[in-house]
């Protein structure tokens, strides 16, 4: 299985199936089920008589954390086709490629600068760490693997980032492919190193 996925705040409660009003508070749940992350948004009657107490002994959740239910925007009439850091983060995700891993950590790092997205969990597992980023505005939870960069790689994955954003997945065929990033050699580049200047990445 992939560790980096897109999971889509849901726009009622689904304990109840009562759907969130806007300005609504809600937590989100964060399970560990078969292999794969999965959430789960309760609306806070549901918490305090179903959950209230897993803030102690977790009820089968690995996480979790509060926040405010925001209604999504009317779409745009002509939304902008540009290529920016959030849209081709979400695509690379979309395209499950194992290869995208390293720009989609690079992405992230550069988002979470831009508040854009926020750290609200880190996860060590036997394979590395594993970032989970919430969206605030739209409530989408991006998890993320940190794919342990090498300093000799950093510099061709941000030109690779760079590329991408500026030609989209589907530049023209004479232009050359996007290189796979090389196995590691030196120190790993943890998060707050990815960036020059790079905030440290710290949990909710």
């Amino acid at each position: 299985m992939n560790d980096w996925n897109i999971q889509s705040r849901s726009h009622g409660c689904q304990a109840c199936q009562k759907a969130f009003e806007d300005k609504q508070p809600y937590h989100t749940l964060l399970f560990w089920d078969k292999g794969e992350y999965s959430r789960q948004d309760i609306c806070d009657p549901c918490w305090q008589l179903q959950y209230g107490g897993g803030s102690i002994d977790r009820k089968g959740f690995i996480s979790f954390w509060k926040g405010v239910y925001q209604a999504p925007p009317a779409a745009p009439q002509d939304p902008i086709q540009k290529e920016n850091a959030e849209t081709l983060l979400r695509k690379l995700i979309e395209l499950n490629d194992p290869k995208h891993g390293p720009a989609c950590f690079i992405l992230a790092v550069m988002l979470e600068r831009k508040r854009v997205l926020k750290v609200k969990e880190q996860i060590k597992k036997d394979s590395g760490r594993v970032f989970i980023y919430e969206h605030p505005a739209s409530g989408d939870i991006f998890t993320i693997t940190d794919p342990n960069l090498q300093l000799n790689q950093l510099d061709e994955v941000q030109r690779d980032v760079a590329y991408l954003m500026e030609h989209g997945l589907n530049p023209p065929q004479e232009t050359a492919a996007i290189a796979e990033i090389a196995p590691p050699a030196d120190s790993p580049v943890t998060a707050p190193e990815a960036l020059t200047d790079a905030e440290p990445v710290a949990t909710a």
